[in-house]
């Protein structure tokens, strides 16, 4: 019924096992960044691991809290005060706003965020993450939520350390990010240096450590918002679910890549929202797809929905009995293992060639960056998307212009042949061609009157030719008017040819076919050009005789 398959069940028991074992630390490390506390990531990473592996469709992903969720759900949490009802309640919406991005079948549209802006968020949320995690490898807290009250504390915090929580917030970055790949097969950096961390806290007291975790099932919690916070809870929602529905989608991608196969975006979504909703109504921090321990997943066989059902069952089993060893964790080792997930997601592969691309693109990336930290990120993701949206329409447009092509225009030889060549030699200068290379997007309407205004200066006649354009917008129907327009106002007649029916019932459902003087499309271009020789012969014939 939910697809499970057992024909890799060696693969997935062995994969889903080291996913949890990778994801352990990381799930408290995150719900003690959210405020919620590490049961709360625990619960988390149980809960959107199990469901999403049950009804997504990636079959080798598995999810649970990330950084950019973590980020998001931290500020609601400090913005809330905490109350589990609002709190929550924002997780819950969350997840049925996936659910309905998915019966909706908006994954094939998440999915394009361009890369630029993609690589900025992410950028982003890695330095938020090393910024709030930073006071706390010295042994302070920061007060206030946010990166700026975060980046306020850093000098405080570095001026007056707790020595011991610096020795261990030390070693547990010498681990993570020098731990031999040899080792790492075996037992993954982060575990290592949780244990090692740990072990070493307890010889060397004084470090703030993590204190009573509660044991046991997740209660229960109904998400409940007044008026007066209806708002809040539905842009966090909103926010909580547009971004969990980029980090997913863009790890299925990376799954797909490492597996050769093809995830189904719209179930994905489907499954990413159920396991958010359930995990809201049960207190854990909301999840998505997670990259990293996807790809240990993959790695160590795992490939089928199994793999992560085992992950979140084991997390399950730690929960269960192993809460009074987790309480003896400090804050300074799940800091330094936040700090290189931070690093992790910063995308210096980008950074170091972006000078080598093109320069908007590294601008677009840094003031997503920019607004991520400083800002917030949906304002990010959008300002980023628009303002890549308008690049790309310049770029189209101007390309469109060019192509828009003229038989003055000797770049793009429009491919006359002997005919309509000799034809349009016979009366000199006197006749403009302009050939439509396809539909004309908004961007390239607004000049395409100005364009062949200035190409049709001292002509007489011209002939628009329309045989590779399928359709017209309003914005191509008003620059045709706008064509047609000047040319009577200049006393030139125009010539239309190639017009499909549609576009013409469109240019008459707008009211712009008096612009084309004859009411009359010819079929073919040269038709056209005889037509118009043959104006432009009966034209000055009057004035002789005249």
């Amino acid at each position: 019924m939910f697809g499970i398959n057992t024909k890799n069940l060696r693969g997935d028991l062995f994969g889903g096992i080291t996913a949890g074992v990778v994801a352990l630390p990381l799930a408290l490390a995150f719900g003690e960044a959210s405020g919620a506390g590490p049961i709360a990531g625990l619960y988390g990473a149980i809960i959107v691991g199990f469901f999403a592996s049950l009804f997504g469709g990636t079959s080798s992903q598995i999810s649970g809290p990330t950084g950019p969720m973590v980020v998001v759900f931290a500020g609601v949490y400090a913005t809330l005060n905490g109350s589990p009802e609002l709190v929550f309640a924002v997780v819950v919406l969350a997840g049925l706003i996936q659910i309905l991005f998915g019966v909706l079948r908006f994954g094939q549209y998440i999915r394009l965020v361009p890369y630029p802006v993609v690589s900025g968020f992410m950028s982003g949320i890695g330095c938020i993450i090393i910024a709030l995690q930073f006071s706390r490898l010295f042994g302070h807290e920061p007060e206030g939520g946010g990166t700026i009250p975060a980046l306020a504390a850093i000098p405080a915090s570095v001026l007056d350390p707790n020595f011991v929580a610096l020795a261990l917030g030390i070693i547990t970055l010498v681990i993570v990010f020098k731990w031999p790949k040899a080792l790492g097969r075996f037992v993954p950096a982060p575990l290592a240096a949780l244990i090692i961390g740990t072990v070493t806290s307890a010889m060397m007291a004084g470090a703030p450590i993590l204190g009573d975790i509660p044991t046991g099932l997740p209660s229960f919690i109904m998400p409940m918002f007044s008026g007066d916070t209806f708002l809040i809870v539905a842009e966090a929602a909103l926010i909580l679910a547009v971004l969990g529905s980029i980090d997913s989608l863009l790890t299925s991608l990376v799954a797909d890549n490492m597996t050769r196969t093809r995830h189904d975006s719209n179930k994905e979504l489907i499954g990413q929202g159920i396991g958010n909703t359930v995990a809201g109504l049960f207190g854990g921090v909301p999840g998505a797809g997670a990259t990293m321990r996807t790809a240990i997943n993959i790695r160590t066989g795992g490939l089928t929905k199994l793999s992560g059902i085992t992950h979140s069952i084991l997390l399950l089993a730690v929960v269960v009995a192993l809460g009074p060893l987790a309480s003896q964790i400090p804050h300074a080792v799940l800091a330094g293992i936040l700090v290189k997930t931070g690093y992790d997601i910063i995308d210096f592969a980008y950074i170091k060639r972006a000078h080598k691309g093109p320069r908007w693109d590294l601008a677009l990336m840094v003031l997503v960056v920019l607004l991520t930290v400083f800002v917030d990120l949906i304002t990010a993701v959008m300002a980023g998307v628009v303002m890549a949206a308008l690049a790309f329409v310049k770029e189209i447009s101007d390309a469109q212009l060019e192509a828009l092509g003229d038989i003055d225009n000797k770049s793009l030889s429009l491919e006359l042949t002997e005919e309509e060549v000799a034809l349009l030699n016979s009366v000199g200068n006197k006749i403009s061609l302009f050939d439509f290379g396809g539909p004309l997007s908004f961007g390239a309407a607004a000049d395409a009157g100005h364009h062949v205004r200035e190409k049709s200066k001292g002509i007489s006649a011209l002939i628009l030719d329309f045989s590779r354009v399928p359709h017209v917008d309003v914005s191509a129907a008003r620059a045709v008017e706008t064509i047609g327009s000047d040319a009577h106002a200049a006393n030139k007649e125009v010539f239309v040819s190639g017009m499909s029916d549609d576009v013409r019932t469109m240019l008459g459902d707008l009211n712009n076919e008096y612009c084309l003087s004859h009411g009359v499309n010819f079929k073919t271009r040269v038709d056209a050009i005889r037509a118009a020789v043959e104006y432009l012969q009966e034209t000055e014939r009057k004035l002789v005789s005249a």
